[in-house]
């Protein structure tokens, strides 16, 4: 007996069972999928709890944030600035020295991250900074230096370290001044390190 295709295909599928086809959960209802990515919690980048500043809104409400002419005879904390201990942070890519002088400029206290008992690279690390910067603050501390003047020359991993390491062992920062230096007319640089 002959058989046409079609008829022959007719025949393989009343043999073959009927098994429902198969569709991915994602598809079956929307309705399902809105609830479950509802319940899903949000994604968190690790920046819960973290405080947000707004520059804009400080800005607009301080109006004396930037030094002028009657900034010397101002006031903090009953102190005329100008009369303020300076802290001058020296930081290298190698090293951080920090050095804490009276009013006048005459040094007090001198660390470095090598005088604290850190050797060789590690002496460059931020947390090599902080630990000078806590040191040297607690000894200041002791002595009287309770607000101070930042200062910071360099570039390097220990700048905002340090800063913090002095505000951690409970000194007041009334004011932080970049002086690093900057040429206008530099060097060729380097060639290109070959790896």
């Amino acid at each position: 007996m002959f058989l046409r295709p079609f008829e022959m295909l007719a025949n393989v599928l009343r043999v073959i069972p009927k098994r429902a086809i198969h569709q991915s959960a994602t598809l079956l209802k929307v309705e399902d999928r809105k609830a479950m990515l509802a319940s899903v919690p949000s994604k968190d980048d690790g920046t819960v709890g973290e405080r947000v500043i707004d520059i804009d809104a400080l800005i607009n409400k301080k109006d004396k944030i930037f030094p002028d002419a009657n900034t010397p005879t101002t006031l903090f904390n009953g102190i005329p600035f100008n009369e303020i201990p300076i802290c001058n942070i020296r930081v290298s890519p190698n090293n951080t020295i920090i050095t804490i002088c009276d009013a006048k400029g005459v040094p007090q206290f001198i660390r470095s991250c090598g005088i604290e008992g850190f050797k060789n690279t590690r002496k460059g690390t931020n947390i090599a900074a902080q630990a000078t910067a806590i040191s040297i603050s607690t000894r200041a501390i002791e002595r009287g230096f309770k607000n101070v003047r930042v200062t910071v020359r360099g570039l390097g991993p220990g700048r905002m370290s340090a800063i913090k390491g002095l505000e951690m062992a409970g000194m007041n920062i009334v004011s932080i001044t970049d002086t690093t230096r900057v040429s206008w007319n530099p060097p060729r640089p380097r060639k290109q390190r070959k790896l």
